[in-house]
């Protein structure tokens, strides 16, 4: 098991929940956390504990991102005009792994940043190897030519466990697609509940 594929199933037993919807997750037959402990009887959490939860299991969701990186999200989506909950699901939606990994060229959000890295992806006809980058509205992201034929992405585009959002629009006979619009949370297909604005409560405490 590479140190990835632990990494992500271990956040999934950590929050109970299966947060990529994957049906390898262990949750789907443990929900129980991992360790010796994990079987014990929960008792109720906190505010605080759910606040931290949320925070967690978003920074989770989008590849395990560290503290650092969410915090500088999360502050430009506070100084952005507009609810501050909605900017945060959009400026992570404009990352460039989250792109890569909506329009199904890979299939997880661990995969769509180590592709990025390893310079597959172009964006607007140039070459981007930087996970975090932000993609505006209108920016064309495609597979570089020598790329395509690569087992990864071959088999993430037969996935039926989830499908292409309406603000990407995907064509996989090219490995193109294009960013349409910066999603609210409405519009992005999380298998599990998200709360933002609990993730605005945990910052404006801590």
């Amino acid at each position: 098991m590479t140190k990835r594929t632990s990494a992500k199933y271990k956040i999934d037993r950590r929050m109970g929940e299966n947060i990529w919807g994957r049906p390898k997750s262990p949750v789907n037959r443990r929900e129980y956390g991992p360790g010796q402990h994990g079987q014990r009887r929960k008792g109720k959490i906190s505010d605080f504990g759910l606040q931290l939860r949320a925070k967690q299991k978003l920074k989770g969701y989008y590849g395990d991102l560290t503290e650092k990186q969410f915090r500088r999200i999360f502050a430009e989506a506070e100084r952005v005009k507009g609810d501050t909950g909605e900017n945060l699901i959009g400026l992570l939606e404009r990352r460039l792994d989250a792109v890569v990994y909506r329009a199904k060229f890979v299939p997880t959000m661990f995969a769509a940043r180590q592709f990025v890295n390893h310079g597959h992806v172009k964006v607007n006809g140039q070459r981007v190897n930087i996970p975090s980058y932000r993609v505006k509205e209108g920016d064309v992201i495609e597979v570089r030519d020598r790329s395509k034929q690569m087992t990864v992405l071959l088999e993430a585009v037969q996935l039926a466990e989830r499908d292409v959002p309406d603000y990407i629009d995907a064509d996989h006979s090219k490995m193109v697609a294009t960013f349409v619009r910066q999603p609210g949370l409405s519009d992005v297909p999380y298998p599990v509940l998200m709360e933002p604005n609990l993730v605005i409560e945990f910052y404006a405490q801590n």
